[in-house]
């Protein structure tokens, strides 16, 4: 039988954690900066981590879920 693919968008958005949690970049920082407030501004930063609802939907995408 041949090899499981991944799906590529999720290859290139997400990773795994040591401990299988999914990471994804923050959401909600492409446009529309000047409404936000500077907090919102910095805790935006960088990335989060999904909630277990967005998990599950993640890592059936990940077939093998091998974490990089």
């Amino acid at each position: 039988m041949p090899k499981m693919k991944t799906k590529s968008g999720v290859k290139k958005r997400f990773r795994l954690t040591g401990t299988g949690k999914v990471i994804a970049g923050q959401a909600g920082k492409r446009h529309g900066m000047i409404k936000r407030t500077k907090s919102q501004i910095r805790n935006l930063r960088g990335t989060t981590i999904l909630s277990k609802a967005d998990q599950g939907i993640v890592k059936s995408f990940f077939p093998y879920g091998s974490a990089r």
